[in-house]
């Protein structure tokens, strides 16, 4: 049996863009090592290279071995453990951005669907390999290089979601729209909008294009919309604006309101988590 090996290395000075690696690292675990129960504030993509495990999310449970990929997602609940016979190596990555959820979801990856399966393995784990080492070497262009290589991973996958696709042309459609309804949301998500007005715009029926985003994404568009929001607000809390200013850039008209939900979805209030990133900007575990 493989001797246990864990290693990781941080990103000193992430970016605060759509998407930004924050570390990447891997291990060889021990028989029957777990992780969780545990909820984390950042995506957390792991990469199985050998062995075999389980993960758990929403309730699920999933066997997974080389090849397979499983997501976490912020304020998701998950736990995961190695096999007690074959226990597993993986590589993973650690990153946050605006965009990070429409990337993933269009993957078709979401928390009701945090699994995926690669068709070209070597290529996949080479990426997360020079993710980490890109991390290791630091340097000016470190942040940005690893950006790129966790981009590369995404078009893999995206790859492989389209070859399996290719014979579901309704599928496809379907996922089209979907998309499309990502795509506006994401652009318009300062803006005061209703579902009613992105169903019209985008020339869809309202109740056809909730059911086929929940299906697609495992959240209903209203949900997405304020996880985006949510989430350009913390990067927003990060930059010298005032609350108010905070809640109008992000679609809240009444920055009370905003508040409100800001503590409803992160456990915290704007001002306390403003406060507790300059005590510790983030929390990393894998």
């Amino acid at each position: 049996m493989s001797q246990a090996v864990h290693s990781v290395a941080f990103n000193p000075i992430p970016g605060r863009g759509e998407l930004a690696v924050l570390f990447s690292g891997h291990a060889q675990t021990k028989p029957l090592h777990k992780v969780g129960p545990q909820v984390l504030d950042y995506h957390l993509i792991h990469y199985v290279t050998s062995g075999k495990g389980s993960f758990r999310c929403m309730a699920k449970d999933y066997r997974l071995g080389p090849g397979n990929s499983f997501v976490i997602f912020p304020g998701e609940l998950v736990s995961y453990a190695s096999d007690e016979k074959s226990p597993w190596a993986y590589r993973w990555i650690g990153f946050k951005g605006a965009r990070a959820d429409e990337y993933l979801s269009a993957l078709g990856l979401s928390p009701n669907h945090p699994v995926t399966d690669s068709k070209h393995p070597r290529r996949l784990r080479t990426l997360f390999h020079l993710a980490e080492r890109s991390l290791q070497t630091g340097g000016a262009g470190s942040d940005l290089e690893s950006e790129s290589y966790l981009r590369l991973i995404f078009a893999e996958y995206a790859k492989d979601r389209f070859v399996e696709a290719l014979p579901q042309e309704d599928a496809s459609v379907i996922q089209q729209q979907v998309e499309q309804a990502i795509r506006w949301l994401t652009l318009q998500y300062y803006q005061p909008i209703s579902i009613e007005q992105m169903a019209q715009s985008l020339g869809y029926h309202r109740t056809h294009l909730s059911k086929m985003f929940k299906q697609h994404t495992g959240m209903s568009p209203m949900h997405f919309l304020l996880k985006i929001r949510m989430e350009r607000a913390k990067l927003l809390l990060q930059e010298p604006l005032t609350i108010e200013q905070v809640a109008s850039s992000v679609g809240f008209a009444d920055p009370l309101y905003f508040s409100k939900q800001f503590k409803k979805w992160f456990g915290r209030s704007p001002s306390d988590y403003r406060q507790d990133q300059q005590a510790n900007p983030y929390d990393c575990q894998a």
